[in-house]
């Protein structure tokens, strides 16, 4: 119960926030999200990755990354060819499956849970996740229109992929920041996380579900919720990750979909009708679901 009431409860009041703000306000999200994305962001990525060394961790964050997305989406492309599904109903099963909401709600929510060095490698977590999803994941929701080269293209220009490098050359580097400095740097990032979460909350109050595909809605609940963290704690075991990146590779994973997926597959028309209706369920049953993974790993 204190995992609920210590943990989960205090990260819904934030959502909680932004979507009654929304309902009440009807807010431009756009200049909100562009805040975040271009200048809170990437100044906690910076910090993060300036204050911590390159480490075999990191590496294996990004090597569990790719074997998770490997697994996952041969899994939906081999269901989508047993069951039949049409094209438009696997690209909305990837996009709401595959990718989690490991920014806006898991990050917060580790650093609730398990602490600073958690949260840090959510971070890092969080950096790897951004980039796959607004390349891999506008791959395919747009892959009729784009090839490799695009997908490379738009992640030259995220700014968080320009604060990673810079966080790591001057972490590498030992180039010094002026205090005063530093602490306006420390501001802005500090700022990233609790606006990150209004802004989910937002998000899921523009979602609008007029009908549902239950079969296929619980069915890319089960992949997100349940399944998801099971496969990402194997691959750990796989790759003998230390206690804590365990726990933090396994939570993420354990998260609702991305809302961000739910807003690119509105803009490149790849089943929205199905990529929301996922992302409203798991967001709305990850509070079960997370309070089941919490308890167990603070066991």
């Amino acid at each position: 119960m204190s995992v609920l009431i210590n943990v989960l409860i205090p990260i819904i009041l934030i959502f909680t926030i932004g979507y009654l703000l929304q309902k009440r306000q009807a807010v431009d999200i756009r200049p909100v999200s562009a805040v975040a994305l271009y200048v809170l962001t990437p100044a906690l990525v910076f910090r993060t990755f300036y204050e911590r060394e390159l480490n075999s961790d990191m590496l294996s964050m990004a090597l569990f990354s790719v074997i998770f997305l490997a697994v996952m989406t041969g899994l939906i492309k081999l269901v989508s060819f047993l069951r039949q599904w049409p094209k438009a109903n696997e690209t909305g099963m990837m996009l709401s499956t595959v990718f989690m909401n490991a920014g806006n709600y898991g990050a917060p929510l580790i650093a609730f849970a398990f602490g600073d060095t958690a949260f840090a490698y959510s971070i890092v977590f969080m950096v790897i996740q951004t980039m796959l999803m607004n390349t891999v994941g506008v791959y395919i929701a747009n892959s009729a229109n784009m090839d490799a080269a695009d997908a490379f293209r738009t992640v030259l220009r995220m700014p968080v992929f320009y604060a990673l490098l810079a966080g790591i050359l001057f972490q590498l580097t030992g180039i010094p920041i002026g205090a005063t400095y530093y602490e306006a740097l420390d501001m802005l990032a500090s700022a990233a996380i609790p606006v990150v979460m209004i802004i989910l909350g937002m998000q899921l109050a523009r979602i609008s579900v007029k009908r549902m595909d239950w079969k296929l809605v619980s069915a890319g609940t089960f992949l997100r919720l349940i399944f998801a963290p099971a496969l990402a704690y194997v691959i750990t075991l796989l790759l003998q990750t230390s206690d804590t990146l365990t726990t933090v590779l396994v939570v993420s994973t354990a998260m609702p979909s991305a809302a961000t997926m739910a807003m690119i597959s509105v803009q490149f028309d790849s089943n929205p009708q199905l990529v929301s209706s996922i992302t409203l369920v798991t967001t709305l049953l990850s509070v079960p679901s997370l309070w089941v993974v919490l308890s167990i790993f603070q066991a």
